[in-house]
């Protein structure tokens, strides 16, 4: 499966002015390709796209005061651009790619994280598009065990490219 990855500000500067990352436009785009086999092997589309966004922890704050109603920063946020359960006719799922949504993810917020819990930045932000890819393929975390499936299949998706967390 075809996937087409808009990255924006994919080497963002943390506020301490330090690069990133050096995960390449082409590697998120092998990744999400070998996550979408493994969890949608049966997906009808020729193609997916979404849009993944690293930015700081100012800018996904105001994302999450705007959308959440949670006016502090946050790690990562999905924006699903489809329903659940939504059928997409089978001929405009050959013709065009099938836009999943936006994946937002502060690199500040994972720069923290990563230095926590004792892994590259790299290793955290794969974990983090990885979580944010499973909500909008609509998986939610609204209790604890929906959590613990969550975060298991977010380590399953790691595996997958050779990543451990």
């Amino acid at each position: 499966m075809q996937v087409e990855i808009n990255i924006q500000d994919c080497f963002f500067p943390t506020s301490d002015g330090k690069l990133t990352t050096a995960i390449t436009e082409s590697i998120w785009e092998k990744w999400f390709q070998t996550w979408l086999a493994n969890l949608q092997p049966h997906l009808a589309a020729n193609a997916c796209e979404l849009s993944l966004r690293l930015t700081n922890d100012a800018e996904i704050q105001s994302l999450n005061a705007q959308y959440r109603h949670q006016n502090q920063p946050t790690d990562v946020l999905a924006f699903a651009a489809l329903e659940v359960d939504c059928p997409q006719p089978a001929e405009l799922l050959l013709s065009q790619p099938l836009y999943l949504g936006d994946i937002v993810i502060s690199v500040d917020t994972a720069s923290k994280q990563s230095s926590q819990q004792g892994h590259s930045l790299d290793i955290e932000l794969a974990w983090l598009a990885a979580h944010g890819l499973l909500h909008l393929l609509g998986w939610d975390h609204p209790d604890d065990d929906s959590l613990t499936l969550m975060l298991e299949k977010q380590a399953t998706l790691l595996h997958s490219l050779g990543l451990q967390i």
